[in-house]
């Protein structure tokens, strides 16, 4: 059973790195208190059910407060509340060449972003961007001058 355990953990961290949302991680803690204890008590499958259950909660509930607090305050630069609400109107930088037909890449708040443009015309990489809508985990963006003069 620690082996399950083990498997459990190591995919936790794997989808926890994919969408750092302090979520998985402490999944992750609790698979890993379980597969030790699955170590100490191979054939106590329930308690080793209820220190996952445990352990992941108190991380959710202790620790993950902390988690987001330090990293709100980890420097100066843009901060917005909310998922997608928050990201209509922030600016961002594209990556790669950005059009309505093909997916390019938009790095916004530290994080690389999907986008399209939003009025169908070609934005070339290294151009400043305005969110103005967001689809899913896609960014529809529109070149940041264009933007200020249309509004």
């Amino acid at each position: 059973m620690a082996v399950v355990w083990i498997l459990l953990c190591v995919l936790l961290v794997g989808v926890e790195l994919h969408h750092m949302a302090f979520f998985a991680m402490f999944g992750a803690a609790g698979a890993a208190a379980a597969a030790a204890t699955a170590v100490i008590a191979p054939s106590l499958v329930i308690p080793q059910v209820a220190i996952a259950v445990a352990v992941s909660t108190a991380g959710l509930v202790l620790v993950r407060p902390h988690m987001s607090q330090a990293f709100a305050r980890r420097g100066p630069g843009t901060s917005i509340r909310g998922v997608h609400g928050g990201l209509i109107g922030a600016r961002g930088l594209t990556i790669d060449e950005v059009r309505l037909d093909h997916t390019g890449h938009v790095r916004l708040l530290g994080e690389t972003w999907m986008a399209v443009t939003s009025d169908g015309s070609s934005i070339p990489p290294s151009t400043a961007v305005i969110v103005t809508n967001v689809a899913g985990t896609t960014l529809s963006v529109r070149a940041a001058e264009e933007y200020w003069e249309l509004t």
